[in-house]
């Protein structure tokens, strides 16, 4: 071995990190897995999105973050800075800091995405507007976002869309 330190190693089963169920336009969950909370890592972090059929992400930007969007269930689209493009199991999507982005499920099963971001800090968005899910609980009856949602983004460095 070199005079580098040796890293850790995280394992994560299906169930394990904080979930949060979502609110409107989005609903579904979502399960922050790696975080700068659980883990020496504070350079990114990284979970899954459940998207239910009919649901979409908002179109929205990240101010400092690039985000990697991975389809690995479901079916739908994604528009990115104004462009479609179709989603099926196994689309990798890289989305650079400041480029709109939005995705839609147009299947009938729920799309699962495993998102990565750099630097870290979606994880604390999805726990602004989301509610604590328990594995195993019914989904909940939908909600909308909460009333604070333009100061939630500002803090969390969001880029709203003049278009959306």
């Amino acid at each position: 071995m070199s005079d580098h330190r040796k890293g850790v190693a995280i394992v994560l089963g299906p169930e394990d990190g904080e979930s949060l169920w979502q609110p409107l336009p989005s609903t579904g969950y979502v399960t922050n897995k790696i975080t700068p909370y659980n883990s020496p890592y504070d350079d990114f972090s990284t979970g899954i999105q459940v998207l239910e059929p009919g649901r979409h992400v908002r179109r929205h930007a990240h101010e400092r973050s690039h985000e990697l969007l991975f389809c690995y269930r479901g079916t739908g689209y994604a528009e990115i800075d104004e462009r479609r493009h179709e989603i099926a199991e196994e689309t990798m999507i890289l989305v650079g800091r400041g480029v709109p982005h939005k995705v839609v499920n147009t299947g009938a099963e729920p799309m699962r995405l495993l998102w990565l971001i750099c630097p870290a800090g979606l994880e604390d968005w999805f726990r602004a507007i989301g509610r604590p899910r328990r594995p195993g609980e019914p989904r909940p009856a939908e909600f909308d976002r909460p009333d604070n949602i333009e100061q939630i983004q500002a803090q969390q460095r969001f880029i709203r869309p003049e278009w959306e």
